[in-house]
């Protein structure tokens, strides 16, 4: 939270334009359920100084004669918070750790929520920005998809480690010890040491997608698969990956470092859209509603069967893989799950049963589009509630299509709310889990790693 409160738009919103006694009097009857409020008052207490001040002495009993000096510190807790950002989830109404990367999108999740009405109050969308995928298909023609974030997730390549001599050394040592059954001490541990720009080339390096359908030859071939940003954000949060899948679908977590700098320039990673010369992939009017190639990999490679995996991106509208995790988990057992999908004229019918229409009435009646209240109960499987929340968690899609440049590469609505910078951004300082200011070699392995860089 202190990272958060760091930035300038929440800053700016819950204490630089906001005062604790004009909160109050805005709040509901009861200010205890307000998000809004309980952040005005955490705002207060993080920023304000008033609660930055040395421990006062006083006095432990009655009789002065007696007493000893006790040391209190004036503050607040942040309890009522606590409490109100943690209702109804299993691990944030708990006294468990947490995931770091889990609470942050749970709050900018009820940020945006809270600020539904008046948008432009919202200051969670100083993290967003917008990831476009560039296919390129072997007969020269390419596809666009956008998607917007709130954190870029970055996998970790071990092979690009700078002192790889001294971990193989290691490695050797580390065997013959065990071998001889000694044990080893944790000064003697190696751990590969790979910056941060190497994990930032992996996100952006070309990636071969097998069995991807080429409307343009009628034919599965392999096509290519860039990642670029379309937009800058004003804070870029990183997230490390700290797992990987060994040999027989193992997860294993990475005990390694990562060399972060205090300021990155990643503007050579925007992306432009459809360039001239380009030619777009013609859609297949024959074919009926098609999977995510990224989504299905994706699915596929936890050991989904491919059948499977496309069922259940087509059915979540190919909205994640998260969201395409949940319907696949959900309906292992339908008995249709091993029926084949046909694709052609042949076949109108939907995959997903038919969304009850009473159901779409009622998110309509909170201000919902009709489309968009089905597209949000198909991928959740007709829960009305987590209809709700998919539609809120997921603004750009408010208008009822995906971010999809196949058909118009102008920028859509959703991007060109989206805050856009130079793409060069410095280091903002955090706290680990154990308390200690965060240094430039965080290592991925003990906690959930979180870098946010502040743009220029």
């Amino acid at each position: 939270m202190q990272t958060i409160f760091s930035t300038k738009d929440f800053s700016l919103r819950y204490f630089g334009t906001e005062k604790l006694d004009e909160a109050f009097e805005r709040a509901p009857a009861d200010p205890t359920v307000d998000l809004n409020t309980q952040l005005v008052k955490l705002g207060h207490g993080l920023l304000s100084g008033k609660y930055s001040t040395p421990v006062k002495e006083v006095y432990d009993a009655d009789d002065c004669e007696n007493a000893t000096l006790k040391p209190r510190q004036e503050g607040i807790p942040p309890r009522m918070f606590k409490t109100l950002i943690g209702t109804g989830h299993p691990e944030f109404s708990s006294t468990r750790q947490q995931d770091a990367l889990e609470f942050f999108l749970h709050l900018l999740d009820h940020v945006e929520r809270s600020n539904a009405g008046n948008p432009q109050l919202d200051p969670s969308r100083c993290f967003k920005f917008c990831v476009e995928e560039r296919i390129f298909c072997p007969s020269g023609k390419v596809s666009y998809n956008r998607r917007i974030d709130n954190v870029l997730h970055l996998n970790i390549p071990l092979h690009a480690a700078i002192n790889k001599d001294e971990v193989t050394a290691f490695e050797k040592k580390k065997a013959e010890k065990e071998l001889a059954g000694e044990k080893f001490n944790s000064e003697e541990i190696v751990r590969p040491r790979v910056p941060l720009s190497a994990c930032l080339a992996s996100f952006s390096a070309p990636e071969e997608v097998h069995n991807f359908y080429s409307t343009a030859l009628n034919a599965k071939t392999t096509a290519v698969k860039t990642s670029g940003l379309a937009t800058f954000p004003d804070y870029l949060v990183l997230h490390m990956h700290k797992f990987v899948m060994e040999a027989g679908w193992v997860p294993k977590k990475l005990d390694v470092f990562i060399d972060v700098p205090d300021t990155i320039d990643i503007s050579h990673m925007h992306s432009k859209g459809l360039q001239p010369g380009e030619e777009l992939l013609p859609e297949n009017v024959q074919r009926g509603p098609s999977a995510s190639e990224a989504i299905v990999s994706q699915l596929a490679s936890m050991g989904f069967p491919r059948l499977h995996c496309e069922k259940a991106a087509i059915n979540t509208s190919n909205t994640g893989v998260e969201d395409a995790m949940s319907w696949l988990l959900s309906h292992m057992e339908d008995p249709d799950i091993n029926t084949p999908i046909f694709t052609g004229r042949q076949n109108n019918t939907k995959l997903s049963p038919p969304v009850d229409e009473e159901l779409v009435d009622t998110l309509v009646g909170f201000g919902f589009e009709a489309d968009v209240a089905r597209k949000a109960l198909r991928a959740t499987g007709g829960d009305i509630e987590r209809a709700a929340e998919w539609i809120f968690s997921r603004p750009e899609d408010s208008v009822g299509m995906d971010l999809d440049v196949n058909s118009n590469s102008a920028p859509s609505t959703s991007d060109q709310a989206l805050p856009d910078g130079e793409g060069k951004f410095n280091l903002i300082p955090n706290l680990t889990t154990s308390g200690e200011c965060y240094q430039k070699c965080p290592r991925i392995g003990q906690t959930s790693w979180l870098d946010c860089f502040q743009g220029f």
